[in-house]
């Protein structure tokens, strides 16, 4: 049986003060002081407890905001590195000088026949017959160049030298790196300093 004077379980008593509660509430800023004078606060007053206290992150109206100096990145140093062609691969050189070699004798016949057609639209052919009839004179007849270097046998001619030309220097070059590994092996072969700058 319970008094009336004890509060029952999970309840509080009217006048208990709520908890989280603030006692006091703030003044709304609408609500003037209870004087009943009618006159505002001063503009300059802060109240005790704001007072010396900033908001964080504000800086004084005189002080601007000073943008963050960038330091330049130091500049690398070049870095070196000294090697040595110690051994060249013959059937490496092979390869690559068997291209070039056909290269090189595709544009010696292209060269030929352009220049003979050069030659031959300028009138240079017509000019050197004519000085060597007069060099052989009357009696030796017209002299005719294109008879003895026609296109045709420009262009054989030049076929032939490519030829001769692609077989030549890929054996050349097969042989000079067979005699560089060779002498290699005595010397440490050719230096080379590599670098990055």
């Amino acid at each position: 049986m319970s008094t009336p004077n004890t509060p029952r379980p999970g309840t509080r008593p009217a006048n208990a003060p709520r908890v989280g509660a603030p006692r006091n509430p703030p003044a709304k800023p609408s609500q003037r002081p209870s004087g009943g004078t009618g006159q505002k606060p001063a503009a300059g007053a802060r109240s005790s407890g704001n007072s010396g206290a900033r908001p964080a992150g504000t800086r004084p109206a005189g002080q601007a905001a000073r943008p963050g100096l960038v330091r330049p990145a130091p500049k690398a140093k070049a870095r070196r590195a000294r090697l040595l062609v110690s051994k060249v691969d013959p059937w490496s050189v092979l390869k690559m000088a068997f291209l070039l070699s056909v290269a090189l004798g595709i544009v010696t016949v292209v060269a030929s026949i352009v220049l003979w057609t050069t030659l031959d639209i300028t009138g240079i052919f017509d000019r050197v017959n004519d000085l060597l009839t007069e060099i052989a004179g009357s009696g030796g007849g017209a002299f005719d160049l294109r008879a003895y270097a026609s296109l045709g046998q420009v262009a054989s001619f030049a076929t032939i030298i490519a030829v001769v030309n692609v077989v030549l220097l890929t054996a050349l070059a097969m042989l000079s790196a067979v005699l560089y590994n060779i002498s290699a092996t005595l010397v440490g072969g050719i230096g080379v300093t590599l670098t990055d700058d």
